[in-house]
């Protein structure tokens, strides 16, 4: 059960014979846990789509923070701004992981997942298809996606290389 952009599809995900799409997908998403990101515009634009976003921005237990938005009187003209604040520890649970770490990293970001409670991880490699380091880019290596894909999915776990995440959340 898993989507990948390169394949041409459509955003569904088969599970188990039906499809699931990813506006269905989101739509069962509250809380994001972003583990490293291609750029600051990311948990911003999570936090623009109606998600609670939390970062983990480095490799120490305190190293989390919650992006908010603080809206203005004026909705109509002004959405409001995205605000960072320092939490200091993971989220009590979250229903999807976004990582744009090395594959590698993929057993320890499925145990987070797993002790949060999240069902989907969503990774992005930031390579475009000719392997040029691209900040959107979800390009894998055939064997590499593979291997990933059924690590996640062994775990019980819906696995999302693509498309770009701040794009799909926008739609």
């Amino acid at each position: 059960m898993g989507i990948d952009s390169r394949d041409g599809s459509t955003g569904d995900v088969k599970d188990n014979g039906s499809a699931m799409n990813l506006k269905e997908i989101f739509r069962t998403v509250q809380t994001i846990l972003v583990i490293d990101w291609p750029s600051k515009e990311l948990p911003e634009t999570l936090t623009r789509a109606g998600f609670h976003v939390v970062v983990r921005g480095g490799p120490g237990p305190e190293d989390y923070s919650a992006y908010e938005l603080h809206s203005s009187r004026n909705l109509a003209h002004d959405p409001g701004e995205v605000v960072v604040r320092h939490i200091g520890r993971a989220p009590e649970r979250a229903d999807l992981i976004y990582s744009y770490r090395p594959l590698s990293e993929l057993p320890e970001i499925i145990t987070t997942a797993k002790r949060l409670g999240a069902q989907t991880i969503w990774t992005q490699s930031g390579l475009s298809a000719a392997g040029v380091i691209d900040p959107k880019g979800c390009w894998v290596p055939e064997e590499e996606l593979r291997l990933a894909r059924n690590l996640v999915e062994s775990a019980g776990l819906r696995y999302i290389t693509g498309p770009y995440i701040g794009d799909a959340a926008q739609r």
